[in-house]
């Protein structure tokens, strides 16, 4: 088959682009490699040149200060049909989201008309942020999620400013405009999976796929103190529950300062950040979560326990009996015990780790995931 692949949302479709190559497939990838990840792409449709000109950077701030458009996004449109040719005719479309060119809504609905009518199979993703899902986590109904925050403290409106504008009047049009237009939806996570439940069009889930022959796995072993990593992101350091951990870690450290040691980073760039990932027993991802992001997902190919989504809905749609990742809650007293268990038991935090290795290869295997989507692409079509 001949397939376009676009946008990015943490490596997912690389990933699936990577299996999907290796399965036989023509696959082209187009879109701005997730901003400032800069993941690869094929078609760079990034507007670079704006973002990369101080000056021009100034006006454009400047200018969506006074009427709110994003002149960034006329590079955007400008790259993209430059390639208009070679954006036309594929056997199945797929987008990475509603919104899978992040710029201003009124160019993003003209570029997706364009994939709308010169293609006539489009497929589309539920990760990220979009209408349903943030419509969904407003409600409550998860028990907790990313916006428990805001739902508990209304001061907080302005740090989740970029979140709330997906369910604005004109994301929820982009919303109903792809709706009309796309023969699918695919769940990537257990948290769409159960958001998009009642959704029109919404298929089965195909789990996030992780392409395990690039990452080395090094079976851990313990000599001395156990390494427990706390990577932080102030930009989500709110969303991502980071206090959490921080009151956990310190009640831990009170009580085995000689048997732990705990490696805090702030916002680091990847390639520091990793050295630090390699040497780690322990990752703290998140405790918002009732699934893992691509973070926690590379860390258990890797062998190491991480604390993530990992409760109920998880262990009963993968049908779990053994742990592979630590369910973690907004709760610091409950971090801190889950700690405590490891710590007195190190050789659980081995097994830990082989389960979490196996899990990864039995259920986000690249080459597994790719035969999925092609096999619901051909059934839907």
């Amino acid at each position: 088959m001949k397939i376009l692949l676009v946008g990015e949302y943490s490596r997912l479709h690389n990933s699936l682009k990577e299996g999907l190559l290796k399965n036989g497939h023509t696959v082209t990838l187009v879109g701005n490699g997730d901003v400032f990840k800069k993941y690869p792409v094929d078609i760079n449709i990034d507007s670079s040149f704006i973002k990369n000109s101080f000056l021009l950077n100034k006006m454009r701030h400047l200018i969506f200060k006074l009427t709110t458009i994003d002149i960034a996004s006329i590079e955007t449109c400008i790259k993209f049909r430059k390639h208009k040719d070679t954006l036309t005719n594929y056997d199945v479309v797929q987008l990475i989201n509603e919104t899978p060119f992040n710029i201003d809504p009124y160019f993003e609905k003209k570029l997706l008309h364009f994939l709308f009518i010169h293609n006539k199979n489009v497929f589309l993703l539920a990760c990220g942020d979009d209408y349903t899902y943030i419509s969904y986590s407003l409600s409550g109904k998860f028990g907790y999620s990313t916006l428990t925050p805001l739902l508990n403290d209304k001061s907080l409106k302005k740090v989740y400013k970029s979140t709330l504008k997906y369910i604005s009047p004109k994301q929820k049009k982009i919303h109903n405009f792809v709706f009309n237009h796309i023969k699918a939806v695919i769940p990537a996570s257990i948290e769409y999976n159960i958001a998009y439940q009642n959704t029109k069009k919404t298929v089965s889930m195909i789990p996030n796929p992780v392409n395990i022959d690039k990452i080395r796995y090094v079976p851990m072993t313990i000599d001395g103190k156990i390494k427990i990593l706390h990577g932080i992101n102030s930009s989500n350091y709110i969303k991502k529950g980071n206090r959490f951990f921080e009151e956990a870690l310190q009640i831990i450290t009170q009580k085995y300062p000689d048997k732990i040691e705990v490696i805090t980073t702030k916002d680091l760039p990847y390639s520091k950040y990793i050295k630090h990932f390699l040497q780690a027993h322990i990752i703290l991802d998140q405790t918002y979560a009732h699934d893992q992001g691509y973070n926690a997902l590379e860390a258990m190919s890797m062998g190491k326990v991480v604390f993530t989504g990992a409760g109920a809905a998880f262990t009963n749609y993968y049908n779990l009996q053994e742990t592979v990742a630590v369910d973690t809650v907004p709760d610091s007293k409950l971090i801190a015990e889950k700690l405590e268990q490891l710590i007195s038991n190190p050789n659980e935090i081995l097994e830990i780790g082989k389960r979490a290795r196996d899990f990864i290869k039995k259920e986000h295997h690249y080459l597994h995931i790719a035969k999925k989507y092609e096999q619901l692409w051909k059934t839907t079509i």
